[in-house]
């Protein structure tokens, strides 16, 4: 049976360099920093990985960070979940009562189709039964 694992968390920042120092210095994750190009999003490297990116250590995950928004469901940390197909999670998802948020396009418009984040899947966020924001992925072959 697949369990569709965690894979990745996420939370929101309202200042990166504060963000990031804070991290760095309380827990030693070593943060990675994209640009604008993609959302101003930081990687959070919480355990070693390997030379695919992948965790070292089963059980453990990484992380990222993105810049709050004023929507109040970007303020709530969020847990990003393996699918092996994004499309078929996303009807699960509805059918068994929740709601899909979407995803950024690459023109910063609010898309109900799968953003592709380059090297590493088909990502997009829905809300759950209970108004939690959660995220899934269909992670590219390595």
């Amino acid at each position: 049976m697949s369990k569709n694992p965690v894979v990745h968390f996420e939370m929101g920042y309202f200042d990166r360099d504060r963000m990031k120092k804070f991290y760095e210095t309380a827990f030693g994750w070593g943060m990675q920093q994209y640009g604008e190009d993609m959302g101003n999003y930081v990687v959070a490297q919480t355990t070693d990985v390997d030379e695919h990116g992948m965790v070292k250590t089963p059980g453990t995950i990484n992380g990222g960070f993105y810049q709050k928004m004023e929507s109040p469901m970007s303020h709530a940390p969020s847990v990003v979940i393996s699918v092996p197909d994004i499309k078929a999670a996303m009807k699960a998802v509805e059918a068994g009562g929740g709601k899909i948020l979407g995803a950024m396009d690459e023109k910063g418009q609010q898309s109900m189709e799968p953003q592709m984040i380059p090297g590493v899947g088909l990502w997009i966020s829905f809300q759950d039964t209970e108004g939690n924001r959660v995220s899934m992925m269909q992670p590219v072959m390595q």
